[in-house]
């Protein structure tokens, strides 16, 4: 019988490194707030888009959380866009 492995998150289960999970988990968090405010604001797709400097189809595709789309640079001048500040904390593993 195989012994099954216990991850700390999700994203240190699909990443090879810590450094990886450690990057999804930031661009997560990231889309996540940005979706909140898009949410907030009651903006469409196209309205989200437009505040955001991307198109609807990229607005499209963080509203759906992919991950994988996005790096932390686009997701930082998406905040940007939106005229939020990113600050960065950093905490012991």
């Amino acid at each position: 019988m195989r012994k099954l492995e216990s991850y700390a998150s999700v994203w240190e289960a699909i990443a090879d490194t810590p450094g990886q999970a450690a990057n999804l988990r930031a661009r997560a968090e990231l889309m996540r707030q940005i979706a909140a405010i898009v949410n907030r604001k009651g903006w469409t797709q196209v309205e989200a888009a437009d505040h955001c400097g991307v198109t609807q189809p990229r607005m499209n595709d963080l509203l759906r959380g992919r991950v994988s789309r996005f790096s932390l640079d686009a997701l930082v001048n998406i905040s940007t866009a939106l005229g939020y500040r990113v600050r960065v904390d950093l905490e012991a593993a």
